[in-house]
């Protein structure tokens, strides 16, 4: 399995991400420049956090005009799995790959702690690992993570099982709608978060729960050969 981690001017969990992917899955990656037009070698890209373009105008408004997001379009398209973490979910959001929007945090502070978080749907590929309903442990580092949209996209949300994570109760530290921290499109192969999962895969980090997510995605693109090859 190969990975791709996006990488754009301001960009600065990529390093992360890169390191996450070695030590949890031992995979290909590579890190991809904003500029490239194609991802076509890549079965996951990840769109890591930081501020992209200095998160001028509106975090994410600017990257999600970057060459290499045609690419991303097409290969989601295909079936890739893509994943964006904080302000990799802002950029997914801004370009109209996931639903929603990222607000300022209702305290309007800067929020970097670790987070509780539940676990709604443990049937995605980001998620078999994992079991439902299951409280894991992930940091969040930011100022927009209040997750948004309108009721009736709340409740085709619901309907379709698109909501993955959710703040525990009583500690949304956004005041993100439905306490959501994380969701993804309807086919299920492009997820977008606030809390960093990439920061998460080993105990003396604090919480080795994000190794699940890197574990799963592999899992899944591994399951998927397996069928493929028995047609």
């Amino acid at each position: 399995m190969k990975f791709a981690v996006l990488v754009f001017p301001g960009s600065n969990c990529d390093i992360d991400c890169y390191k996450a992917v070695e030590d949890c899955v031992g995979q290909q990656v590579d890190y991809v420049w904003h500029t490239a037009t194609d991802l076509s070698a890549y079965d996951c890209i990840l769109v890591p956090g930081g501020f992209s373009y200095g998160d001028y105008l509106r975090c994410g408004a600017i990257a999600r005009f970057a060459p290499v997001m045609t690419a991303l379009v097409e290969a989601i398209n295909q079936g890739k799995y893509v994943l964006g973490i904080c302000n990799g979910f802002q950029i997914l959001t801004e370009a109209g790959l996931l639903p929603g929007a990222l607000l300022r945090n209702n305290s309007l502070k800067f929020r970097c702690h670790q987070a509780s978080l539940e676990v709604v749907n443990n049937e995605n590929p980001f998620m078999m690992d994992y079991a439902k309903g299951e409280v894991i442990h992930i940091p969040i580092a930011h100022g927009e993570g209040n997750y948004y949209v309108d009721e009736a996209t709340l409740a085709e949300l619901q309907a379709n099982n698109q909501i993955l994570l959710r703040y525990a109760a009583g500690t949304n530290p956004n005041g993100s709608l439905d306490d959501i921290a994380g969701v993804c499109n309807k086919q299920g192969n492009v997820v977008g978060m606030m809390p960093h999962p990439e920061r998460a895969v080993h105990e003396l980090l604090g919480s080795a729960d994000g190794k699940k997510m890197f574990t799963s995605i592999l899992k899944a693109w591994r399951n998927e050969h397996d069928a493929a090859a028995i047609r």
